[in-house]
């Protein structure tokens, strides 16, 4: 199925790539380290977790679901 996709020239808008973010989720996640010197200074680690609340409802149900499940 993914091949029929990059197969057609089809395009994709920015719409498109927004409503199957909300609907899958996405994960960012980075580090940043300033040092001297090779002396570590600041390390500042980013985690961002971007999706809709109705896809966060549903994989937290879907977690809960698979926790009772011996």
């Amino acid at each position: 199925m993914q091949e029929d996709i990059y197969a057609t020239n089809r395009q994709v808008t920015l719409l498109d790539i927004l409503d199957r973010v909300l609907n899958k989720g996405v994960v960012i996640s980075g580090d940043i380290i300033i040092s001297v010197a090779d002396i570590d200074l600041v390390y500042v680690g980013l985690r961002v977790l971007l999706s809709s609340v109705e896809t966060m409802e549903r994989q937290g149900d879907a977690s809960r679901e698979k926790s009772l499940i011996p």
